[in-house]
């Protein structure tokens, strides 16, 4: 049985895990609510992108266009959207099965697999296999994204399928539906592909310059940004929700591991309280 000195130690050590988990927790949870506006207001970009398309799909031919030609699959490039620490519950593991998913499905059908990597976790993972080429790693990746962030990663996707080094690009990300829900899942980028959207009477009337394929090319750039973008956004805030869970249960734990330990502690105290005043009681006896 551990001594009381032993115990108290201990005691001490989970506290002060505890005021950590705390911490980490309140912080993910002022995370969470910054990336849930960001969300929010990119969705207004994405409609008006989606509106402005469905007009000009109207008005041409939109397969036509080298971003949405279908080809023959014969090469994939995956953006893997991981975190840069761990600490975060299942959102890393649940990326990479379903990284690791469409890795066998690919195989299954011979499609040579390229890997972009958003964040340490899946580039770490990524390296580690055997016939996938890691084309890209981008890691500290900001809580607070800007074009800058992810445009790189974005030029880089667009250039392979153009070139047509790969015939398809798909993001692996995970979808925030809410705070306790969160999904992990593939959506395709390019060849582009949108949801038709209710169109304005505005931009009904519009009149587009210089041509409506330059107008085209650009409202599709726009759109493949706002997807990836979208895509980022949804991982933050389902890293951070899964972040403050798992620090969460982790404070919850340690506060049963100090009540239980503290109980422990005070039997202890208790036994050895007893066992002194059985000494005593029998040296009494003895001297009478």
């Amino acid at each position: 049985m551990p001594s009381t000195r032993q115990l108290k130690s201990r005691i001490r050590s989970v506290k002060s895990n505890k005021q950590i988990t705390k911490a980490m927790e309140l912080v993910a949870a002022s995370k969470l609510r910054k990336s849930q506006d960001a969300s929010r207001a990119s969705q207004a970009y994405a409609l008006a992108a989606r509106e402005l398309l469905t007009q000009l799909g109207r008005l041409s031919d939109v397969q036509q266009f080298a971003f949405f030609k279908k080809r023959e699959v014969k090469s994939r490039l995956i953006i893997l959207i991981t975190s840069d620490r761990g600490l975060a519950g299942a959102y890393n593991a649940n990326v990479i099965k379903q990284f690791v998913a469409v890795l066998n499905e690919d195989e299954k059908n011979h499609i040579k697999t390229q890997v972009i990597c958003v964040g340490r976790r899946g580039a770490q993972f990524a390296a580690r296999l055997a016939g996938v080429e890691v084309v890209g790693v981008y890691t500290a990746m900001p809580d607070v994204i800007t074009a800058n962030d992810f445009r790189p990663i974005l030029v880089e996707a667009v250039d392979r399928f153009i070139d047509e080094v790969v015939d398809s690009v798909d993001i692996i990300t995970t979808r925030f539906l809410n705070s306790f829900t969160q999904v992990a899942e593939t959506l395709p980028l390019l060849p582009a592909v949108f949801e038709e959207a209710e169109v304005s009477k505005d931009v009904q009337l519009a009149r587009f310059e210089p041509s409506i394929e330059v107008v085209l090319e650009g409202a599709t750039v726009r759109l493949l940004e706002s997807q990836l973008y979208q895509a980022l956004l949804d991982a933050k805030a389902s890293e951070h929700s899964m972040r403050r869970a798992a620090m969460k249960n982790a404070t919850d734990n340690a506060t049963e591991l100090v009540d239980d330990l503290t109980l422990e502690m005070n039997k202890v105290r208790q036994a050895a309280i007893t066992q002194e005043l059985s000494e005593i009681s029998a040296g009494v006896e003895a001297m009478k």
